[in-house]
């Protein structure tokens, strides 16, 4: 006798840095095998391929490495997962977000027009792209005078990183771009169109990053008071929404040659890298929040109520599961801070002891800070190195360190900055739960889990249990879960997220004695995060105006 193998669906993962492919059980969400492949290009922030240099703030992508991610990764998972390609009852992706690219109409990005190749404003512009910081001003300063409804469904501000923001720096800077990109799409949905070979809009990103809001975009007066040729600029967003577990259409032949999956199987909509964790996770009920942490952190939350939460990245009803409210909140840079400590503050002699061990100079830095106790470094930092994302909504702050003396060492700034984005995260916290949306569960996710000490910070910190996604592959488990729910393998997420997602309980737990004594910590950091961000000094915006308008180079 012999039985049929199992059905599986591959989700794949476009992150800052790469492309995963992930091969998962339908029926319990088993993880058969993976495959990533890193983008030639990786982050594009100081200048274009073979192009012009960039300016400050700047970070873009090439589309190609997005689509070598699915001719090499989903094959070699395939290969690795030992599974036949009969056996993929459907497929699902996520994305960064915002990272938005403009398109012609049949989907072809500008910058692979050999008349706009040197133009950098026909790129992607990723996530991190923080460029628009004034046109993100311009619109919060608008919104306001003309008591837009939506604004608070944003915490009261607009993010630099958000669709409406850099397609005004678009508009702004390079005319002739803006007017040939007769779409503006998200690469969610920009990489669901290459598979499907029609465009398809998902409700995440459109309401999270395109402040669609109610049924709709904001006006064409709204958009007028910002420049007068912007009042038509939805038109280029514009598209029926699908909503989250739904198929956005079938995988095309050319698609299915790309990719080495059947023609025909289910494509779901697609979603963002974090919100689709949220059902790996099984983070999915209301009060539980979900972090993922790696060079940044989001964090993600469903509730039965709508509140007005101040600095949060947004609240769209059915933005993370249908028929709850999903919030958004995150930090800017989390991962990013620890690298760059290790970039600047060490020496020759932890980079010595780190090869001599066979460990990173990470590894170095996390066991000399962990041997401290709470305070014993003297130190206080401000996470804020790459601007703030909730809950001051600034991209134009910037780092601090205070306390530093001629005895301060590599692991005295290490724990520090891993203490800071705890503090920050605390601060994300607080502000739900006084805006009436408690925070009951906290469950971490993403790479930054390896590290015991800094999970055990952050439990500290906050003084609450943190429980922990029990998979490396997050977002690629969460888009397989929505596959499968677009392959009608599950009745809906919240089925499939039971059956498929994974979670370990209470991972790391609080000292008590170390809590309290980072109680007394927090409120230094709280002193110091008003001070500097609400407008007790303003000499960090200051600061940021003599920098130069052409972009650094730093040594990696």
């Amino acid at each position: 006798m012999t039985t049929d193998p199992p059905a599986v669906t591959v989700g794949v993962d476009f992150g800052t840095l790469s492309g995963r492919a992930l091969v998962v059980a339908v029926e319990d969400g088993r993880e058969l095998g993976s495959a990533v492949h890193e983008y030639p290009h990786g982050v594009v922030e100081h200048r274009l391929p073979g192009g012009p240099e960039l300016p400050a703030d700047w970070a873009l992508q090439v589309p190609q490495d997005w689509r070598e991610v699915l001719r090499r990764a989903v094959p070699e998972a395939l290969a690795a997962a030992g599974v036949m390609p009969r056996q993929v009852v459907g497929v699902g992706t996520d994305f960064t977000a915002c990272t938005v690219l403009p398109a012609t109409w049949d989907g072809t990005p500008l910058c692979e027009l050999p008349a706009y190749a040197a133009r950098p404003h026909a790129y992607p512009k990723l996530w991190r792209h923080h460029a628009a910081q004034p046109e993100a001003d311009l619109i919060v300063r608008r919104a306001e005078e003309s008591g837009q409804p939506w604004l608070a469904r944003y915490g009261g501000r607009i993010s630099s990183e958000w669709q409406y923001a850099k397609a005004l720096q678009v508009l702004h800077e390079d005319r002739e771009v803006y007017d040939a990109a007769d779409r503006w799409i998200e690469a969610a949905d920009w990489i669901v169109w290459q598979l499907t070979g029609a465009e398809n809009r998902n409700m995440c990103t459109a309401g999270y990053k395109g402040i669609h809001q109610d049924g709709g975009y904001p006006d064409a007066d709204f958009l007028a008071s910002l420049h007068p040729d912007f009042a038509g600029f939805t038109a280029k967003l514009e598209h029926p929404l699908s909503p989250l577990g739904a198929a956005a259409g079938r995988l095309t032949a050319r698609a299915a040659e790309l990719t080495g999956l059947p023609e025909g199987i289910p494509v779901a909509v697609g979603n963002v890298d974090a919100h689709v964790t949220s059902a790996a996770a099984r983070a999915l009920d209301p009060g539980h929040m979900l972090a993922i942490m790696g060079t940044s952190t989001c964090h993600i939350m469903n509730a039965e109520v709508l509140a007005e939460v101040p600095g949060m990245c947004g609240v769209v009803d059915g933005g993370v599961v249908p028929g709850l409210w999903g919030y958004e909140a995150g930090q800017s840079g989390v991962g990013d801070l620890f690298a760059w400590a290790v970039r600047t503050t060490t020496s020759p002699e932890y980079a010595a002891e780190a090869r001599d061990r066979g460990v990173s100079v990470h590894e170095v830095l996390t066991e000399r800070a962990a041997a401290q106790p709470v305070g014993g470094h003297g130190l206080l930092a401000l996470d804020w190195h790459s601007g703030n994302r909730s809950v001051l909504v600034d991209h134009h702050l910037s780092g601090l360190l205070v306390g530093l003396t001629l005895d301060t060492r590599p692991e005295d700034v290490y724990r520090a900055l891993i203490e800071a984005t705890a503090f920050g995260a605390r601060t994300i916290v607080e502000a739900f739960g006084a805006a009436g949306v408690p925070v009951t569960e906290f469950t971490a996710a993403g790479g930054l889990l390896r590290n015991e000490f800094l999970m055990q910070t952050y439990s500290d910190v906050l003084g609450r249990p943190v429980h922990a996604l029990a998979s490396e592959q997050g977002p690629a488990l969460g888009a397989a879960i929505h596959a499968a729910v677009a392959a009608g393998a599950h009745p809906d997420i919240r089925a499939a997220s039971a059956a498929m997602g994974r979670i370990r309980h209470r991972a790391w737990v609080p000292d008590p004695a170390r809590a309290a004594a980072y109680d007394l910590l927090y409120a230094e950091y709280l002193a110091l995060h008003d001070h500097f961000g609400r407008g007790g000094s303003e000499v960090m915006h200051r600061l940021r105006e003599l920098r130069p308008r052409t972009g650094r180079p730093h040594a990696e």
